[in-house]
């Protein structure tokens, strides 16, 4: 009974239409599993998930008309290498998800309908268990931080202590003057201590820049692309 969830459903490459309609569906579900745990994972756009959802369908109909055909097949690898699924780059979990729904999609076109389904649900499953578990993140979210400064204060030496009273690690990404060279900006990359007041941060920063511009916000660029 178990080995029959690793055989394919079509016979001596021929299938029939209820095969073909068995297959189709199988790999929408397979889609709508990847698109629903990429959408419980993270934000997910509306295009990024429908795209989930129907190309494990699209590739499954690409390997029916293959179906051994040695030409079509060297063809279609060579259209699939010139295909953008997205126009800026993803991050690792989107491709990560884009590989499952088109291995998804070979399986159901080669009639392993009980491997497709068996191994979207599993891999589904442990990924939303190693989001779940916050598996390969930092001890603390990293933030962005920035201090305007007079140019008349040496602020080398001047932020410290303060830093070490409520962050738990910091490092000065860079320095750079503004406003014609009257004032300094530094850019910071901080990890706030769990129990620290960003109120009272900014308050003793401001104690010590001249009341001037800070900032503290999320990273902004986009370390998570491959």
């Amino acid at each position: 009974m178990f080995n029959t969830v690793f055989s394919s459903i079509f016979t001596n490459g021929s299938f029939t239409g209820s095969e073909l309609l068995i297959a189709t569906l199988s790999a929408l579900i397979c889609g709508l599993c990847i698109a629903g745990a990429q959408m419980v994972r993270e934000r997910c756009s509306k295009s990024l998930a429908v795209t989930l959802v129907l190309l494990p369908a699209i590739v499954e109909l690409v390997i029916f008309l293959v179906n051994g055909n040695i030409g079509a097949g060297v063809a279609v690898a060579g259209a699939f290498s010139l295909v953008r699924f997205r126009s800026v780059p993803g991050k690792g979990q989107e491709i990560t998800s884009i590989f499952l729904a088109m291995a998804a999609g070979l399986a159901t076109g080669m009639g392993y309908v009980g491997i497709a389904i068996l191994f979207t649900i599993v891999l589904s499953g442990i990924s939303l268990f190693l989001q779940k578990v916050r598996f390969g993140e930092a001890a603390g979210e990293q933030r962005s931080l920035r201090i305007t400064v007079p140019e008349n204060l040496d602020f080398e030496g001047k932020f410290e202590d303060v830093f070490q009273k409520y962050l738990r690690s910091y490092e000065i990404e860079e320095v750079r003057t503004t406003n014609m060279g009257s004032l300094y900006r530094l850019s910071l990359r901080v990890v706030l201590k769990p129990s620290a007041s960003t109120k009272a941060l900014l308050d003793e920063l401001r104690m010590r820049n001249g009341n001037l511009d800070i900032s503290l916000g999320r990273v902004t660029d986009n370390t998570e692309a491959l």
